[in-house]
């Protein structure tokens, strides 16, 4: 059990069932009455994000997530076969479980699988992946002082705005948490 006081971003939660990561928190005390916590919450499984309050001093449980090292073997169609990188043992999972990290998924990525009381609630992926631009426009000459961005698609699929000097080949580094060009690599 964890005080609501000690709340922190990134604390995981059990709250009616269901697990949740603290996105933002704030304390108040209120001239009067009595002083609450006002937490913004994140549903490690869903993705959905509540704000609830809390009673200043309020027990609730802490989730332990476990976090193991897999690899990420290959797509065989419907299921994305993972390997444990200790035990060698093989999971499939299916689209919803990996959510939006999919399209940074290139083979022998090496992630890591978060798991509660065993069961898999989804991937943490590395903050920057490196991949290859497969098909884009053909940059120009002189394309590097305006700031204007074209389209890039990426060996996984994925799209992302980059400037005009990228060219198709060219391998480029990518922020996985919003999806931004960062850098040609």
């Amino acid at each position: 059990m964890i005080s609501v006081n000690d709340f922190r971003t990134g604390l995981t939660v059990e709250v009616d069932g269901e697990v949740w990561q603290v996105v933002d928190f704030q304390h108040v005390k209120p001239g009067k009455g009595a002083a609450f916590v006002r937490a913004k919450m994140k549903n490690v499984k869903s993705g959905t994000v509540i704000e609830r309050t809390f009673r200043a001093g309020e027990k609730i449980p802490r989730a332990r997530l476990d976090r193991r090292e897999m690899q990420y073997l290959y797509n065989d169609g419907s299921d994305y076969v993972f390997m444990d990188t200790e035990s060698y043992d093989q999971i499939s999972l299916n689209k919803s479980q990996i959510g939006e990290g999919i399209k940074w998924l290139k083979e022998q990525m090496t992630i890591q699988v978060l798991l509660y009381q065993g069961e898999i609630l989804g991937l943490d992926l590395p903050n920057f992946v490196e991949l290859e631009v497969v098909e884009t426009e053909p940059g120009v000459k002189g394309d590097t002082a305006t700031g204007a961005t074209k389209l890039a698609v990426l060996e996984t699929g994925a799209t992302v705005q980059v400037p005009l000097f990228v060219n198709v080949g060219d391998v480029l580094r990518i922020d996985t948490r919003t999806g931004e060009y960062m850098e040609r690599v």
